[in-house]
Formats: C-alpha cells, structure tokens, sequence
C-alpha cells in the first residue's frame, strides 16, 4: 500500500527532469493520438490480467491468490510508469501545453496535469482490479469507494512538493526582485525547501485529515480508554479520529502530527470492532511509542538527508553521465539530441537514488522504529501479549502470509518472534535501542561528509575547479575514443566557450561544423560566439551571418532565429534583425519575455537608423 508512493513521486521526477522542446517530433494531433492508443492497450492489458483471477476465483472462490493480485498490481503500476515516461520523454506532451500563458505562468498548473495523467492510470488498474478484490477480501466497498479510497490515502505524499511549487509560482510572479534571485541560487533553494518541509510537517497532518474525511471518534468506551492510555504515556494530542482507509475495514491505527496541536491519533472501525479492549491498548501504545522515541522527527531528518544528498551529487551525476560510454551510444542509436538524451540517463540516475535511498536507508530505519515502536508497549504494560494476538489477527484477516515482509515493516512473523523474545529476555529491547543509536549515529556522520562533499563541489573553488577540468578530461578522452563525433566538439565548444577560452571555443566548433555542416545547433553556436564575443579579435560578424543563415534554413527555432537577429544587427542590418527577431518571438514557447527584449531592442536600433537617415536626407 505505501508502495505507491514511490510510484506517484517517480511521476513526478519524470516529469519535472524533461526539459520541454520548442519543436517536438511529431504533430500535436499525432502525438495525443499515440497517447490515447497507448492508454487503450494498456486498459485492455491490465482488463486481461485482472479476469484472470477472477476466472481462477469463479472456479475457487476460496482460493488464495492474494500474493497473485498483489503481484499484479505492482506490475501494472510498474507498467503504468513505463508508459507515462513515454508520454513524457517519447512523445513529448508536455512541450505541446508550453505556449499556453496561463501554463507558462503557473508551472504548477502543468504538472498536476501531468500528474492527474499519471493518477488516471492508477485509477485505472484500481478499477480493473475491483472485481478480485472483492471477492478477495471480501469487502462490500463498491467500485467508486476502493478508487476514491486509493487516491485519498497516497495523493498527500505530494503535499509538500504542491505547497513548495505553489509559492515558488507565486514568487515568481509577483513584481520583486530579490526573492527571485534568491530561489535561483542553489542555496536558496535548499533553505526555501528545508523551511517548507517544517512547515508541511508541522501543519501538513490539518490538511491531510481533513482530505482523508476523518471524523472525530465520538466520546464513550473507547475513546475514554484511549484518553486514558495517552495521559498515562503523557503524550498529548489535537483529537482522536476514525480513519475511514477503504471504508474503515482494515485493522490499523496510525499518528502523525510533530507538535502537540496539530497531532491526530487515528483509527479504524475494523479496530475497534475485532480487536479486544486489551488489544486496542496494546495498539495505541504502540503508536505513542513512535512519538515519545520521536520518530516523526526523524522522518524529517531523513526527508532533509534525502535533499542534501541529491544536492550533493547532482553535478557529480551529471558529469560522470557525460563521461559514460552508454549514454553516447544512446545518443547513436536512437537518433536523438543530446538534451534529450541526457535528460533521460539524469532522469534514471535521480529515480535509482530515490529508490535506493529510500527503499533500504529509509526503508531500514522504518522497519526498525516500527520495532521500537513495538517494545515500547512494555512500558505501559507487563506484557505484549496483546499485541501479539493482535499481530496474529491481522495476519488471519489480511489473506497476507505472516513471513511476508516489505520495505517497511518486518514481517508479522518477525515481529512477533522478536516480541515474545523480549517477553522473556528484556535485555533484547536495549539492544534494539543501541543498535538504533549507532545507526543513527552513522547516518549523520555520513551526512555531515555528503554536506561538506556538496558544498566543495557547488560553492568552493576546489569544486567548480574540479568539474571544469573532470568535464574537459571527459569530452577530450571521448575524443580519443571517438575523434569524429560532432556532438562532442559541440560540448568541447561550450565548455570553453563558459569558461571564456573563446579561441579553443572556436576551434572546437569549426572542427565540429566541418564533421557535420548541417548541424544547426553547431552552425547557431559558432554563429552566437563569432556574433557576440567579448574578445574583440575572435569577432567575425560576415562569418557569423553567413553560418546564422545556415542554421535558421536548416532549423528555425526560436533561439537559431534569435542569433541571426542578432548577426544582422552585428553587421548593421536593423531591418532585417527585426523580422528575425519577430519570427523568433513568434515561434517561442518559453522565455518569451527575452524574446520580446530582443525585438524592442532591434526595433530601437532600426529607429534610430531611419532616423539618422532621415535627417541626413533633410540636410
């Protein structure tokens, strides 16, 4: 079940790594058309392997085939990711919805269309799935409730990434300067998202309860017991909510909240209902056990740790890409441009660390504060046997095997075991607490280094010394191994061209024009360079029109349209520079504010030669 967070988070990485193009591949019309075909054979796909099970329960309706729809579940979720990146990466969508203003303005607004594109396939699968569910556990929930209940429970984990880009948009959009400024630095934008993740965590649970609709638990037996229960373990709490999870059938409980007020104890029907008053206890304990160990908090730090991490290693990710073997023979094999390219191999190594990351550092930590979280019934009460027998029914009602574990808990076998080990050695639950303090321990020592690694290599010398010479060595050694790749002397080119080595710049991007002369992206940047360069000998204006011309016949995008506006203004031709200069803006998707700039500064250049002229003709 919390699997598919990662699911909607890999989503969501997809799609804010895809660097949109001015010019995709296919038409708007054929692209959604492909889309739609795509969604069609993946709905009949996921239909065919749901009324499999149903056929296998139509023949057994008691059979066990509950690891068989889980499997399958993961399966189409896995599938519904493949496909969502090709509606992303391969046919390109979201560079259809750029030119829209209202998009452009509130990038917000894109992506939750992309993101509610992605829930559709989910909703998908649920619904197909329904009719094995079902019967599976039987459950009265009708088709609409297991969706709705599905979406409500695992949209929240976007919560915080909707609360950061909301304000980032509205940031941005309001007439200062600074706060923009600041959010464009990568410092800014770590502390901007540090104090919205305390933000989101300390008020986050509000929303998240209300989304959920849970109601208060009335007052009477039970919730006096539990009352009780929390003034006993002196945790305090905002209120005591029934958690209507798929209609409120599942035997669990939960909490979540860092601060007093805003913390909500939570649970089921189905809870209250089987479970014996000892047993409820037994539950509650343990989840007061997970804020008075302070694992809440934790969760923030490893959520921070996650952050840091990513910003740690994305410049080191992004330049050992370059340098990888793979990633060019991509670029060979596929036909496609770099950007592209390079987008999709970023766009793996950022969704690999976020599993690896999670799955196993987070994952570890999960697992073993659930373990904490279960001994700590043994300072409120002589014994766990009543979570035991609890554990025990869970594993009866849930058609789940007890040695099955996942990423986040232990199995109910373990837990148990563990359990009734600490019911006759006690010892066992000061092991578990120092094995987790070590841990934690090695957690943040290893933070502090990737902290101190991160900033050497985004703000020190050291580090911008470093990725300018690691990048060079990389392009050059595939130089060696690949000596008539245009594509390489083009980066070679940049690079130089951003470190202000104009000359070699020019080299590079001669030697790459005379691989491939109809290359409009080598053809647009020697043009840029000879155009514009600060370094007045490196400067040939005739040259660059020449090759500005070049480019824009073979490829005219707005940026290729915008250095031949600019190489006719270069070389006195105003006129001219405005009619590119309003194809450019005419053709633009994106930045159009830069594009528009460059029109008004043409135009002004065009005035005052028609007026110079003027006034030479009157004289």
């Amino acid at each position: 079940m919390f699997g598919n967070f990662f699911y909607l988070i890999i989503a969501l990485l997809i799609y804010v790594t895809y660097p949109p193009s001015d010019q995709p591949g296919l038409p708007a019309g054929e692209a959604f058309f492909l889309a739609a075909v795509l969604f069609a054979f993946f709905a009949w796909f996921t239909r065919s392997q749901f009324r499999r099970i149903e056929a296998r329960l139509a023949e057994d309706p008691y059979a066990h085939l509950d690891h068989v729809f889980n499997a399958r579940l993961t399966r189409q979720f896995i599938m519904a990711i493949g496909l969502f990146a090709v509606d992303v990466y391969g046919l390109s969508l979201p560079s259809y919805i750029t030119g829209i203003r209202l998009l452009e303005r509130f990038p917000t607004l894109a992506a939750l269309l992309f993101i509610g594109l992605f829930l559709v396939y989910l909703s998908t699968v649920w619904a197909l799935a329904y009719p094995s569910y079902r019967v599976l556990f039987d459950s009265s929930l009708t088709r609409r409730g297991y969706v709705l209940s599905n979406i409500s429970f695992n949209v929240p984990i976007l919560l915080p990434w909707f609360a950061l880009s909301v304000v980032a948009d509205i940031i941005d959009s309001l007439p200062f300067e600074l706060p923009r400024k600041l959010l464009a630095t990568t410092g800014g934008q770590v502390v901007y998202f540090l104090v919205f993740l305390l933000a989101v965590a300390v008020l986050g649970p509000v929303l998240i309860q209300k989304f959920w609709r849970c109601k208060p638990l009335e007052p009477g037996y039970f919730r006096g017991r539990i009352e009780a229960l929390c003034r006993r373990a002196g945790m305090r709490y905002s209120d005591i909510l029934y958690w209507p999870i798929f209609g409120g059938r599942m035997i669990t409980a939960g909490v979540m909240g860092l601060v007093d007020r805003f913390r909500y104890l939570l649970v089921t029907r189905s809870l209250l209902l089987f479970l014996d008053p000892e047993e409820i206890d037994a539950v509650i304990a343990h989840e007061i056990g997970h804020v008075k160990k302070r694992h809440l908090q934790f969760y923030l730090l490893f959520f921070a740790g996650y952050l840091l991490l990513s910003f740690a290693t994305t410049d080191a990710i992004i330049y050992s890409l370059i340098y990888a073997r793979p990633v060019h023979a991509l670029i060979k094999f596929a036909g496609i441009g770099h950007t592209t390219a390079f987008s999709v191999a970023f766009s793996l190594v950022t969704i690999t660390l976020f599993l690896l990351y999670f799955r196993y550092i987070f994952g570890f930590f999960m697992r073993n504060f659930e373990r904490q979280a279960d001994t700590y019934v043994f300072s409120l009460f002589d014994s766990a046997l009543p979570l035991i027998s609890t554990l025990q029914k869970i594993a009866a009602t849930s058609g789940q095997p007890a040695d099955r574990p996942n990423w986040h808990h232990f199995s109910i076998a373990q837990r148990i075991d563990f359990l009734r080990r600490c019911e006759s050695d006690r010892s066992w639950i000061r092991r578990h607490d120092r094995k987790l303090r070590k841990s934690l321990a090695v957690f943040v020592g290893a933070m502090s280094v990737v902290a101190v690694f991160g900033w050497q290599l985004n703000f020190g010398e050291t580090g911008r010394r470093l990725n300018r010479h690691f990048f060079e060595k990389a392009l050059l050694r595939e130089l060696q191994a690949a000596p008539h790749n245009p594509d390489l002397y083009q980066m070679l080119g940049n690079l130089y061209y951003e470190q202000g080595k104009f000359e070699k710049a020019v080299t590079a991007y001669e030697r790459g024009v005379s691989l491939a002369p109809e290359n409009p992206e080598l053809l647009n940047n020697l043009a840029w360079l000879l155009a514009t360069c600060k370094n007045e000998s490196v400067r040939d204006p005739r040259t660059a029109l020449d090759l500005a011309r070049r480019a824009a016949a073979i490829s005219p995008a707005p940026h290729i349209l915008d250095t031949l506006a600019e190489s006719y203004y270069v070389n006195g031709m105003y006129a001219e520079a405005v009619a590119a200069a309003r194809a450019a803006l005419a053709a633009s998707k994106r930045n159009r504010e830069y594009y528009r700039r460059q029109l008004e500064r043409f135009r002004r250049a065009a005035t005052r030669e028609s007026a110079a002229l003027a006034g030479a003709a009157f004289t």
